[in-house]
Protein backbone atom coordinates (compact mmCIF):
# COMPACT_ATOMS: atom_id res chain seq x y z
CA UNK A 1 0.00 0.00 0.00
CA UNK A 2 2.72 2.72 0.43
CA UNK A 3 3.89 1.74 -2.93
CA UNK A 4 0.21 2.89 -4.11
CA UNK A 5 0.36 6.26 -1.92
CA UNK A 6 3.84 7.05 -3.22
CA UNK A 7 2.52 6.63 -7.03
CA UNK A 8 -0.26 8.58 -6.08
CA UNK A 9 1.47 11.18 -4.46
CA UNK A 10 3.58 11.68 -7.75
CA UNK A 11 0.59 11.35 -9.95
CA UNK A 12 -1.15 14.37 -7.97
CA UNK A 13 1.96 16.72 -8.16
CA UNK A 14 2.62 15.84 -11.98
CA UNK A 15 -1.10 17.13 -13.09
CA UNK A 16 -0.65 20.21 -10.39
CA UNK A 17 2.12 20.97 -12.46
CA UNK A 18 0.80 20.61 -15.66
CA UNK A 19 -2.43 22.35 -14.37
CA UNK A 20 -0.15 25.10 -13.23
CA UNK A 21 1.62 25.38 -16.71
CA UNK A 22 -1.51 25.51 -18.54
CA UNK A 23 -4.23 27.85 -16.84
CA UNK A 24 -1.74 29.75 -13.97
CA UNK A 25 -3.69 28.69 -11.30
CA UNK A 26 -6.65 31.06 -12.54
CA UNK A 27 -10.08 29.02 -12.17
CA UNK A 28 -11.45 30.98 -14.56
CA UNK A 29 -9.26 29.63 -16.96
CA UNK A 30 -10.72 26.02 -16.21
CA UNK A 31 -11.67 24.08 -19.33
CA UNK A 32 -13.76 21.14 -19.94
CA UNK A 33 -10.58 19.51 -21.01
CA UNK A 34 -9.41 20.00 -17.61
CA UNK A 35 -12.68 18.28 -15.73
CA UNK A 36 -12.02 15.21 -18.39
CA UNK A 37 -8.16 14.87 -17.50
CA UNK A 38 -9.52 15.02 -13.52
CA UNK A 39 -11.76 12.18 -14.29
CA UNK A 40 -9.60 10.46 -16.07
CA UNK A 41 -7.09 10.45 -13.07
CA UNK A 42 -9.55 9.47 -11.01
CA UNK A 43 -10.56 6.40 -13.28
CA UNK A 44 -6.60 5.59 -13.47
CA UNK A 45 -6.26 5.80 -9.83
CA UNK A 46 -9.11 3.20 -9.14
CA UNK A 47 -8.23 0.83 -11.71
CA UNK A 48 -4.71 0.99 -9.99
CA UNK A 49 -5.53 0.63 -6.70
CA UNK A 50 -8.34 -1.96 -7.23
CA UNK A 51 -5.25 -3.99 -9.09
CA UNK A 52 -2.79 -3.53 -6.61
CA UNK A 53 -5.39 -4.39 -3.64
CA UNK A 54 -6.30 -7.60 -5.17
CA UNK A 55 -2.80 -8.85 -5.89
CA UNK A 56 -2.08 -7.35 -1.71
CA UNK A 57 -5.22 -9.30 -0.81
CA UNK A 58 -4.52 -12.61 -2.49
CA UNK A 59 -0.61 -12.45 -1.50
CA UNK A 60 -2.63 -11.77 2.29
CA UNK A 61 -5.02 -14.94 2.08
CA UNK A 62 -2.21 -17.37 1.10
CA UNK A 63 0.59 -15.77 3.57
CA UNK A 64 -2.71 -16.73 5.99
CA UNK A 65 -3.19 -19.98 4.79
CA UNK A 66 0.54 -21.02 5.42
CA UNK A 67 0.21 -19.99 8.85
CA UNK A 68 -2.58 -22.03 9.45
CA UNK A 69 -1.07 -24.59 7.57
CA UNK A 70 1.75 -24.31 9.87
CA UNK A 71 -0.12 -24.53 13.18
CA UNK A 72 -2.07 -26.91 12.39
CA UNK A 73 1.36 -28.85 11.67
CA UNK A 74 2.75 -27.57 14.83
CA UNK A 75 -0.25 -29.03 16.95
CA UNK A 76 0.03 -32.63 15.03
CA UNK A 77 3.90 -32.94 15.89
CA UNK A 78 2.80 -32.21 19.66
CA UNK A 79 0.65 -34.99 19.29
CA UNK A 80 2.89 -37.09 17.88
CA UNK A 81 5.96 -36.50 20.37
CA UNK A 82 2.99 -37.16 22.88
CA UNK A 83 1.87 -40.52 21.86
CA UNK A 84 5.79 -41.32 21.09
CA UNK A 85 6.81 -40.53 24.81
CA UNK A 86 3.37 -42.89 25.91
CA UNK A 87 4.50 -45.59 23.83
CA UNK A 88 8.07 -45.26 25.01
CA UNK A 89 7.11 -45.09 28.66
CA UNK A 90 4.81 -48.33 28.11
CA UNK A 91 7.25 -50.48 26.58
CA UNK A 92 9.72 -49.03 29.29
CA UNK A 93 6.84 -50.50 31.56
CA UNK A 94 6.19 -53.76 29.47
CA UNK A 95 10.00 -54.37 29.35
CA UNK A 96 10.49 -53.83 33.27
CA UNK A 97 7.40 -56.32 33.66
CA UNK A 98 9.06 -58.86 32.10
CA UNK A 99 12.24 -58.36 33.85
CA UNK A 100 10.62 -58.55 37.13
CA UNK A 101 8.90 -61.98 35.94
CA UNK A 102 12.29 -63.55 34.86
CA UNK A 103 13.48 -62.58 37.95
CA UNK A 104 11.33 -64.29 39.74
CA UNK A 105 11.47 -67.45 37.93
CA UNK A 106 15.07 -67.96 38.20
CA UNK A 107 14.62 -67.97 42.20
Amino acid sequence: MKSVTFIGIVMLILAALLFYLTTDFAVEQIKLSHIMGIMAGVGLGLILGSMVGYVSKGSAIKAEQKRKEFKQLQKEKAELEKQAAELAKQQEAASSVQNQNNNTQNY
